[in-house]
């Protein structure tokens, strides 16, 4: 009887264990495709290409807040020219779920161009881990209003 007690005990520890390390794996996901989307949002005005190179997956499809679909080729080439000539760039709101290997993230984002014109983007991006790593494959603007004050 004591076996079988020990043995049962054993089992829930490995259990709790594991549901920490999922948690904890669920975390790190959060954390970093929030860390990755504030620097992709910055990332046009640093002409930063490394890190779209990073972040989006090369089958990426993107939909503009013109109704345009634009690839990850088409993104790295805006982004090393800063196409939209962004001075300020800054994620709000993100929010993260965790499903597996697959997320999806939410949030808006502020902007500012140089010659002054102010804006704001809502966007939906789906995220796929693969071998290892979190990478976009899809992703949708749209461009509203800012908020009121």
């Amino acid at each position: 009887m004591r076996l079988k007690s020990v043995a049962g005990l054993a089992v829930l520890l490995w259990t709790s264990v594991l549901v920490v390390r999922g948690q904890q794996s669920t975390q790190d996901a959060e954390n970093y495709i929030k860390l990755s989307e504030q620097q992709w949002a910055e990332a046009s005005m640093k002409r930063d290409t490394a890190t779209v190179e990073r972040i989006l997956a090369d089958d990426f499809v993107g939909l503009d807040p013109l109704g345009s679909f634009f690839r990850k080729t088409e993104e790295l080439a805006s982004v090393s020219k800063n196409v939209g000539d962004y001075v300020f760039a800054k994620g709000n709101d993100v929010n993260v779920r965790v499903y597996g290997d697959a997320a999806v993230a939410r949030g808006s984002e502020s902007w500012e161009k140089r010659n002054g014109e102010r804006g704001r983007y809502v966007w939906t991006d789906t995220w796929i881990r693969r071998n290892g790593k979190w990478q976009i494959v899809a992703a949708v603007d749209v461009k509203v209003p800012e908020p009121a004050k």
